[in-house]
């Protein structure tokens, strides 16, 4: 698993893009490897992939992880590279969905019941889930009422770093009209489940008056000139003369 990863990976960098998340199927290869690191291998590259490469949510890999983790903070199984409450933790920064049952589980453990309240507090996809922490408020557990208490002061937004008064940004300018198939050509359809990979295609064909070109007309869009706009450490505006209706095409490539 590891050696197609890194081959994966690789392939990707080469195209300035990082590689995809892993799937479900990856996620339990890769825990069967936590469990029993093979010898010279990084514990803290393993590590590193579950915690940063798997997506969040609802995804089926999220799931395996999700599970996988509860069953260690649960105790139910023991893993050396992972505490009790390290997966606590990693099972709270997973968004929503798969890790809201077992962080509400763990509020009644008197060790870990402190991080998954934290974690709780911070995670806003709770859908019916809110009432069972509710329930648990009414049947008298501090900390589910401290989670409620939280949300109602909405500690998730007042915690996070104040919006900047001012934002100096650097324009990023497409003469004439932006329209749908400049950002997500209707030729590269099927990379766009792909976000990266599909946004090589962005503005892949030459404009008249413009500042850029295509590093290869028609394939690969203007990418190299907007990373060195990057550089000048603004963020970058993409400022056009016309810019069309929105779609979910033209949002996802931005």
């Amino acid at each position: 698993m590891l050696k197609a990863y890194r081959e994966h990976a690789a392939e990707r960098a080469a195209l300035g893009i990082p590689p995809l998340p892993l799937d479900a199927r990856q996620v339990a290869d890769l825990i069967e490897l936590i469990k029993s690191p093979p010898a010279g291998e990084d514990p803290a590259f393993l590590l590193d992939l579950l915690t940063h490469r798997v997506p969040p949510g609802v995804d089926e890999a999220a799931q395996v992880k999700a599970s996988f983790l509860a069953a260690v903070a649960h105790g139910d199984i023991d893993v050396a590279l992972i505490s009790r409450a390290r997966a606590t933790a990693l099972l709270g920064t997973m968004v929503g969905g798969y890790n809201v049952h077992p962080l509400i589980e763990l509020l009644d453990d008197e060790q870990l019941g402190p991080i998954a309240a934290g974690a709780l507090k911070h995670t806003l996809l709770m859908f019916d889930y809110f009432n069972d922490v509710a329930a648990k408020a009414k049947a008298g557990s501090a900390r589910a009422a401290e989670v409620l208490q939280s949300w109602a002061d909405a500690e998730w937004f007042t915690s996070r770093p104040e919006v900047e008064r001012q934002i100096t940004a650097t324009v990023f300018k497409v003469p004439g009209e932006t329209n749908t198939d400049d950002l997500s050509p209707a030729p590269d359809a099927t990379t766009r489940p792909d976000i990266p990979l599909h946004y090589l295609a962005m503005l892949k064909n030459a404009r008249p008056d413009a500042a850029f070109k295509p590093e290869q007309d028609g394939v690969r869009g203007p990418i190299q000139f907007i990373e060195d706009l990057k550089q000048k450490g603004h963020v970058v505006a993409y400022v056009g003369d016309v810019v069309g209706t929105g779609s979910s095409r033209k949002s996802a490539t931005n």
